[in-house]
């Protein structure tokens, strides 16, 4: 039988930067990356209160087969997201409440499933962040090998081990490993610059100040043309 294809020796995000970037919410994160980096919607929270930073320990398997999982909850190290490609598949879920106790006993800080997980209530009790494509009472098989510590496709993003990932009741949002510390300063001007921009509208100024230029500018209203 073919051995499965596992890379232990990938770098990871600083834990200083993960701490840091942590501090975000990841729509601010996202938006200061071009707008990219989200994963697809599918993918939520299991509860909305969930929330986590970390850096990004990537899993391949076939759909509805767990084994590759079991395998990284050996390998991962504390700070580490399980991030699984599991293509989507929602006959089954890959992870319940045994191995939710394993990662949070690990000192993981979340998993994200691009597939079903089970014990939603157990794992809303455990207050472990979980972070899946809703839910299903079916258990998988354990039977069929895959890929650790690869790039792999999650919710329709490229992520490679080691990559930045946070997420909270928007959604969950990557960015590269070696992009993500110059994105820290944009960050915080962002949020300075919305909590400005929420205490005008407060004052009374909701005119948008950008809108009428790129009304023009989209061919909606001719120069001179007001609202």
């Amino acid at each position: 039988m073919p051995t499965p294809d596992i890379n232990k020796t990938f770098e990871r995000v600083s834990a200083a930067i993960v701490s840091e970037a942590g501090q975000y919410q990841p729509a601010i994160l996202a938006d200061v990356a071009g707008r990219r980096g989200a994963l697809h919607g599918r993918i939520q929270a299991l509860r909305p209160h969930m929330r986590f930073a970390g850096t990004a320990f990537t899993i391949e398997v076939r759909p509805g087969d767990n084994l590759m999982i079991h395998a990284a909850l050996a390998l991962a190290q504390p700070g580490d997201v399980l991030v699984i490609d599991g293509k989507a598949d929602q006959t089954c879920a890959l992870m319940g409440t045994i191995m939710m106790n394993v990662a949070r006993e690990r000192k993981l800080a979340a998993v994200v499933i691009d597939a079903a997980a089970r014990d939603s209530l157990d794992i809303e009790e455990m207050d472990f962040p979980v972070f899946s494509v809703g839910t299903n009472p079916n258990g998988p098989t354990k039977q069929v090998g895959g890929r650790i510590g690869h790039p792999v496709t999650v919710g329709g993003v490229t992520v490679h081990p080691g990559d930045f990932i946070c997420g909270d009741a928007d959604g969950v949002v990557v960015v590269e490993r070696e992009k993500i510390e110059s994105l820290l300063p944009l960050a915080a001007h962002k949020v300075k610059s919305e909590a400005k921009r929420i205490e005008e509208i407060k004052k009374g100024n909701v005119d948008a100040p950008w809108l009428h230029a790129a009304l023009v500018t989209a061919g909606v209203l001719k120069q001179g043309e007001t609202l």
